[in-house]
């Protein structure tokens, strides 16, 4: 087990430690019109890779998404263009942004039903997993669950809880409330009848991480608390070692209608749990191994 204050993040490639926004909700100008043909092919492979990955992977509620909304396969979308669509659906509209943005402004915008994506698309060499979230990332892997109301209403009360948190400066409040967006939004799998499925954006958007979230043996799986969820700590930057099931896509509801002022009030003086940890209440559907992180830090220390 390692613990999340024990790891560095891997350098933005866009370089933007140092940004000055120049509007104050973070937004830009996608800019579609500049992007190249070697970029527009690079969304189309992503596109073809991942439709064909997630046939049998990928929950079915996101396969109807990307068939109803629809999604541009060949270019990378148009954000207006998009919007247009996916608001006649469900309200939502995409903000382009210019990359990773501070979390008030992120859930500002959450809790608004508007989706910020990134602009940028990742290289060649990184198709298969990229540590910092792209526009295949943000839009192939966001807004087909965006399209209906299990995710929209849970995404925007999320957002409506951490505006709340960080204006009377909650942080741990903000903190739990970032970590349930994480593992539910970002990286979360479902049960159904047929099998554990996936439905999180990270995972949805790479080839690496939905063959290893559901076929490998080094991560655990267990199956959804929401208490233990918001006390387990997250990184955004590899793979995960465990992810969490929800029973099925309807308990999204329940937990969209939590008290997490309360919640997090009660888990104020328990424990944080480090990543790869295993708790005795565990319902654990998969023990991993944990091999690929045992390696990572193998190397990492020999290096």
């Amino acid at each position: 087990m390692s613990s999340q204050k024990d790891l560095i993040a891997p350098a933005d490639p866009l370089n933007l430690e140092n940004y000055q926004p120049e509007r104050p909700d973070w937004t830009i100008d996608q800019g579609w019109e500049r992007y190249t043909e070697q970029e527009h092919a690079t969304w189309r492979i992503l596109y073809q890779r991942m439709t064909k990955l997630m046939k049998g992977r990928a929950c079915a509620l996101f396969e109807r998404g990307i068939r109803e909304l629809p999604m541009d396969s060949d270019h990378i979308p148009n954000f207006i263009e998009l919007s247009e669509r996916l608001n006649k659906h469900s309200g939502w509209t995409v903000v382009a942004v210019p990359g990773l943005v501070p979390d008030h402004i992120f859930f500002e915008h959450l809790a608004n039903r508007r989706f910020p994506s990134g602009c940028y698309i990742r290289r060649p060499h990184e198709m298969d997993y990229q540590e910092y979230p792209d526009v295949f990332h943000d839009i192939f892997g966001h807004i087909p669950l965006l399209m209906y109301p299990l995710m929209g209403d849970f995404i925007q009360s999320c957002g409506k809880a951490a505006v709340k948190a960080h204006q009377l400066k909650q942080t741990d409040l903000l903190e739990r409330i970032a970590r349930l967006y994480w593992y539910i939004v970002e990286v979360g799998l479902v049960q159904e009848e047929d099998g554990i499925r996936s439905f999180g954006a990270a995972i949805a958007s790479s080839e690496k991480e939905i063959l290893f979230a559901l076929e490998d043996e080094s991560p655990n799986l267990v199956m959804f608390d929401h208490k233990r969820v918001m006390r387990s700590e997250f990184w955004i930057y590899d793979l995960q070692q465990t992810y969490f099931v929800l029973k099925d896509m309807n308990e999204l509801i329940r937990i969209a209608q939590l008290n997490l002022e309360a919640i997090a009030t009660e888990l104020a003086d328990t424990p944080d749990i480090e990543l790869g940890e295993l708790i005795d209440e565990d319902q654990v559907l998969q023990r991993g191994n944990l091999n690929y992180h045992e390696q990572k830090q193998l190397q990492a220390t020999a290096a």
